[in-house]
């Protein structure tokens, strides 16, 4: 079984007059990105060629058909691209530390080490119990006698500090609201 497809002809005389526009127009939706909206223009025509009966269609021109057909299609890549991962250059890999290297290994341990005996005794207490021993809050609570709520509080704080003096270390953000930023404001 074939599939009908458009002349050849006709398709070459609707590429040259509106070939032009239609890169036009997709530019503006790929926000520049030439051989993206080459592309686009290219699968446009791709389905010109098969739609012949689009040109029997009693249509002034084939302009809106062509428009419509390009924003559709640069509306689904898009959709495309953002449901797909982020891709990761070969730069991000060539300055990621190789988590086989002992000695990457052994400066971070030697950093936190520092860092953690910078703390407050009250502070440092703490944050072994939690993140070296394992303990939950309510069993670090019990093991240094106080209440699980000064655990809590202290273990925010040490992580906090540890923030300032590790490189690259951000403590997580625990809050569900999103706060706006004063600085950004300004």
């Amino acid at each position: 079984m074939t599939t009908a497809t458009t002349d050849e002809r006709a398709l070459k005389v609707l590429q040259r007059e509106h070939g032009q526009a239609l890169l036009a127009f997709l530019l503006g939706l790929t926000h520049g990105d030439r051989q993206r909206a080459e592309d686009l223009v290219q699968e446009t025509l791709v389905r010109a060629w098969l739609h012949p009966e689009v040109f029997d269609a009693p249509y002034e021109s084939m302009r809106p058909w062509l428009f419509t057909v390009a924003r559709r299609l640069a509306i689904d890549a898009r959709r495309s691209r953002l449901a797909r991962p982020a891709e990761v250059g070969d730069g991000v890999l060539a300055v990621t530390a190789d988590p086989a290297d002992a000695t990457e290994s052994a400066d971070a341990v030697l950093d936190v080490r520092a860092a953690v005996r910078g703390l407050s005794p009250e502070h440092r207490a703490v944050l072994i119990r939690l993140y070296f021993h394992g303990l939950t809050v309510n069993e670090a609570a019990a093991d240094l006698g106080i209440p699980a709520g000064t655990v809590k509080s202290r273990s925010h704080y040490a992580l906090r500090q540890l923030g300032t003096r590790l490189p690259g270390y951000r403590p997580p953000r625990r809050t569900a609201v999103a706060r706006p930023r004063a600085a950004a404001a300004q």
